[in-house]
């Protein structure tokens, strides 16, 4: 390692000094004005927890970094406008390396419109980690009340990106073994879905531009039925998904079956899909499907006591369970 790119010897102001030097941002940009109700929201990234950097490019840890507390922005129909990051960085990585991790932190930051990007740098003991905060503008003022038969709609495939972690696990263990460089091509759009995530960034502008306002909105981290136990947590009424109806990239039964996972279960469980799942009122279902069809309708809510279930094809239901979760 070269002696300037040590941390040691650039000194904490200096290295901020240099990444944003490189970056569309400036330490001093406060230009903006929230015009609408103030929304947070936050997330830690955690090496050996939610990454492993034996396999993770620096630059996609850190635009799925963005992309995921920007999401959490969408969900609450809140439009993004200031970043604060703090990265600390343990003693193995070297300047050169935090400064493509920032390369895909401003990236991700100028996709979706922030207006200010702060970092800071400090050093760790136990691995690298990237606390990011991310403040945004709440678009909606007034929300339709929620009801029974209202639509749960997800915004593309489940279940892919946890099939693309279980690939590069695999073939990390095989080439521990054998040693063996691996050929991940055919997996390439798995492995993407889970290495970086894509949420558009016209999410809000196309809510405003079609005039259709969700009742509330979610962001699947952890998988469909955690999404579905908090809503009908937080709503008190009952939610019925449809199998036949989840969204699967093409691919996911064979891969699937060559791993040993159950596709039905990565969609449910499996996470890390970055999803946004909204409950669109029934009124607006003919409109909501002409003009976002890139989602999904998976299922509706329902009466409190229906809880929340999966419908199979063959119409028995059986109740979502979700880790994490205590089942009654």
């Amino acid at each position: 390692m070269s002696t300037e790119n040590r941390f040691a010897s650039l000194g904490r102001v200096e290295a901020i000094r240099r990444l944003y030097q490189e970056s569309p941002f400036r330490a001093e940009d406060k230009s903006f004005e929230l015009k609408g109700k103030a929304v947070m929201k936050s997330r830690c990234f955690i090496e050996g927890t939610d990454f492993d950097l034996s396999y993770f490019p620096l630059q996609h840890l850190g635009y799925k970094c963005v992309t995921a507390v920007t999401a959490s922005l969408y969900a609450e129909l809140a439009s993004a406008c200031k970043l604060s990051i703090v990265v600390a960085v343990s003693a193995k990585l070297d300047f050169e390396q935090v400064q493509i991790l920032w390369r895909g932190i401003y990236t991700a930051a100028q996709n979706h419109d922030y207006k200010d990007v702060e970092i800071d740098v400090i050093p760790s003991r136990n691995g690298l980690s990237i606390s990011i905060s991310a403040l945004g503008e709440e678009r909606v003022k007034q929300r339709p009340a929620l009801k029974s038969m209202d639509l749960i709609c997800v915004s593309g495939s489940l279940g892919s990106a946890y099939i693309g972690l279980s690939i590069l696990e695999r073939e990390k263990a095989n080439f521990e073994k054998d040693g063996v460089q691996p050929n991940l091509d055919k997996y390439k759009q798995f492995i993407g879905h889970y290495l970086k995530p894509e949420v558009p960034a016209n999410t809000i502008s196309n809510f405003e531009d079609s005039g259709i306002v969700p009742c509330r909105g979610y962001l699947l981290s952890r998988g469909l039925a955690d999404g579905i136990k908090r809503l009908t947590r937080d709503t008190g009424l009952g939610a019925k998904i449809y199998a036949e109806r989840l969204p699967f990239l093409g691919g996911s039964i064979d891969y699937s079956k060559e791993l040993g996972i159950d596709p039905l279960a990565a969609a449910l469980n499996g996470g890390e899909d970055y999803r946004l799942m909204y409950i669109i009122p029934i009124a607006e279902a003919e409109k909501f499907r002409h003009d976002f069809q890139v989602y999904d309708i998976v299922g509706h809510l329902a009466q409190t006591e229906v809880g929340a279930v999966i419908v199979t094809p063959d119409g028995v239901e059986f109740p979502l369970k979700a880790q994490g979760w205590k089942e009654e």
